[in-house]
């Protein structure tokens, strides 16, 4: 009887887990609220809340100037998740028409990944985030060309 009861108990908690899997949450991407910089960028990620996650983004060159402003969503739309992005130069000239839209290809324990879906602008291939530690977050990209680089980030306290 106990070891009935076991296995259903384990039966149970791998399906609840992998319902969770596929069903992702914004509220799962708590991980990424903050401000991340570097000497060239600066992230700022809101608190998810009713299903969404937003942050700006500056973009600085070597004299210390903006030279981008950039606006990523994230947002719950059938059973997953959605990123839009955008982006500005100085002046809010806007660097491209529409948003790039990417959709989820991985979720897990800090860390997320996005593939463009081909709608809207094409600037990048693949989006990712990750937070190896408490004080670091890395964005790592490919673009259409098949480039990839990453941006590591520390924790501004």
């Amino acid at each position: 009887m106990r070891r009935t009861l076991f296995v259903l108990l384990i039966t149970g908690l791998l399906t609840v887990t992998a319902a969770a899997a596929d069903d992702p949450k914004v509220e799962d991407l708590a991980w990424m609220t903050g401000t991340w910089s570097s000497a060239n960028l600066e992230e700022n990620w809101a608190i998810p809340k009713n299903g969404s996650m937003v942050a700006r983004v500056r973009g600085f060159s070597p004299d210390g100037t903006t030279n981008m402003i950039e606006l990523i969503s994230i947002e719950e739309e059938n059973d997953s998740l959605v990123l839009r992005l955008k982006q500005w130069n100085p002046g809010m000239e806007p660097r491209y028409d529409g948003f790039m839209v990417m959709k989820l290809v991985e979720s897990k324990d800090r860390l997320i990944r996005f593939e463009n879906t081909g709608e809207g602008a094409a600037g990048l291939a693949k989006l990712s985030y990750s937070r190896p530690d408490d004080d670091t977050f890395v964005i790592a990209v490919e673009t259409p060309t098949g480039q990839e680089f990453e941006i590591p980030l520390k924790a501004v306290k």
